[in-house]
Formats: structure tokens, C-alpha cells, sequence
């Protein structure tokens, strides 16, 4: 169980009161979520700067201290991800910390891969060598994150919505062959800055569409604080609704999604194998 976050708008855009300052702010969940729990196992904020993901990322709870805080306050971007880890694959520590991040890519995942000792080995096996050498950790979302990073790099026909569509699948097929009650969680987010993918599986999962800039009720301000020359248009994608308005929308289970050139999100189901749902 993690909860996570993620921003991707046609300017530069404020994240500060959606990770800090609201109702149901990430930093919140990270002290207590909706089902009591807390998520204080690591955090990290990362978004875009001249292409290039940074990433912060501290191993303490988001609700200790100011660090989150002051991380999010900083950011200025048109894609940001953010997640808070609550462990089950892999013991706290920095190199288990979301976001992982490889090149231009930003990956994030919230649940859990089912026997992942055994299904490990098999990801293993499907890995490009240099995905294989590089992962640094031992949860099961960095597996993931490098087994769809290893299909993208051997499938360039494909588009990004099919490639993480196609891994997923595979990845629930595996842990089917193992336990055919398993119960999978398999919410994840996937940029490249250009391209924001992601999807949910047994875990929930919510998104709030504007477009227009306007006033926060929370902090007073907007969060562009530039004159933008087209339409301004977002979207959030978040583990609870970050704030009381009635626009937050669930995403279908079993589903990826993409956000097309319209910021409007595109679903596309899972394959029926793939989609044994809660």
C-alpha cells in the first residue's frame, strides 16, 4: 500500500497546496489515509527541469518535519509525481523510495505483485541487460518499472498506452500461474514529460479535469503564476481526492489510461485475464 500523485498541465503549474496544504493533501494521507493507515516509509516529489526529471527523494515519513514540504513548494512544473510508500516488497530505504526514475522517465506505483520472490526471477528473465544491471533496489515496482521500460525499448511500433497495457497484462498473467487467487494491486504512473500514462488495478484511484486557471480556495492564489498564451488545461491523478470538489471522478478498475493532447484522459480496459478485480 503507497499513495500517489501526479500533475500534467499545458504550463507550468503550483503542486503546493495539493501536496501540503489541502483537505486531503498527500502530506495528510501520508499521516493517516481514508482506511486509518499511514504511509511512513519514505517519500518523493519529482517533476521536470529543461526535459530532465529531479527527483527528491528521504526516507522518513512526509509528515515529519518540513522537508516534503519545503519540496513541494518549490515545484514549478508541468509534470510532477509524487508518492508516499507504505513498505510491503522491500524494507525502507532510500534506494526503494518513489519515484524511480531512468533517463527521461518517471515511474511510480501504488499495491503490491503478489509472490513477487517467485515472479522476480521470471521478470528478471524478460529484462534487457541494461535495465537487468541497473535496478538498484528490491521492491516489486522497480522490477516493473524496468520490465516496461525493457518492452518500450524492443516494441517502438507500439505506442506508449499499448506497451504499458501489454506488460501489465503480462505481469498479472505470471502471478495468475502462481496463485490464481492472488489479489494483485497494480496502480502505477509512467511520464516521460511529453507523455503521462498510468493505470489502476484493485487499488483506488481518482482524477480532477480543469480547464481554466482559477483562484484556490486553500491558498487564495492561482497556481500559474504566468500569463499562459493558449487555454490552460490539467489533469490529477491521485490515490484519494485531494480536495472537497464534486469534479473528482474515479477511474475505472482494470484500466490504463492515457492523457491525450486535449488533456483528457483515454481508457483502454485490461484483457480479461488480466482483470480479476476485487
Amino acid at each position: 500500500m503507497c499513495r500517489l500523485y501526479a500533475m500534467h498541465a499545458s504550463e507550468p503549474t503550483k503542486v503546493e497546496c495539493s501536496l501540503v496544504k489541502a483537505q486531503n493533501a498527500l502530506m495528510m494521507q501520508s499521516r493517516q489515509d481514508s482506511e486509518g493507515l499511514v504511509h511512513g516509509h519514505g517519500w518523493g516529489v519529482a517533476d521536470y527541469n529543461d526535459g530532465l526529471p529531479m527527483v527528491e527523494r528521504q526516507t522518513w515519513a512526509a509528515f515529519h518535519g518540513e522537508h516534503f514540504a519545503k519540496s513541494a513548494a518549490r515545484v514549478y512544473a508541468k509534470t510532477v509525481v509524487a508518492h508516499v510508500r507504505r513498505a510491503t516488497v522491500g524494507p525502507p530505504g532510500l534506494e526503494n523510495t518513489h519515484p524511480f526514475v531512468h533517463g527521461c522517465w518517471i515511474f511510480a506505483h501504488n499495491g503490491t505483485v503478489p509472490n513477487f520472490e517467485k515472479v522476480r526471477d521470471i521478470l528478471l528473465d524478460h529484462l534487457d541487460p541494461l535495465h537487468r544491471t541497473e535496478i538498484q533496489g528490491s521492491t516489486d515496482s522497480e522490477h516493473v518499472f524496468r520490465y516496461i521500460l525493457s518492452r518500450w525499448q524492443h516494441h517502438p511500433e507500439q505506442d506508449l498506452l499499448s506497451v504499458l497495457k501489454h506488460s501489465l497484462e503480462q505481469v498479472v498473467h505470471w502471478c495468475l500461474e502462481l496463485d490464481a487467487e492472488a489479489n494483485i494491486g497494480l496502480n502505477v504512473i509512467l511520464t516521460d514529460g511529453n507523455q503521462l500514462v498510468g493505470s489502476r488495478l484493485n487499488r483506488s484511484l481518482w482524477f480532477l479535469k480543469r480547464d481554466r486557471i482559477f483562484v484556490c480556495p486553500i491558498c487564495g492564489k492561482p497556481h500559474v503564476h504566468h500569463e499562459p498564451k493558449t487555454q490552460y488545461r490539467s489533469l490529477e491523478v491521485a490515490s484519494e481526492r485531494i480536495t472537497r470538489e464534486n469534479e473528482w471522478k474515479g477511474i475505472p478498475n482494470g484500466t490504463v489510461y492515457s492523457v491525450d493532447s486535449d488533456y483528457e484522459l483515454r481508457f483502454e480496459p485490461f484483457a480479461e485475464a488480466a482483470r480479476k478485480l476485487e
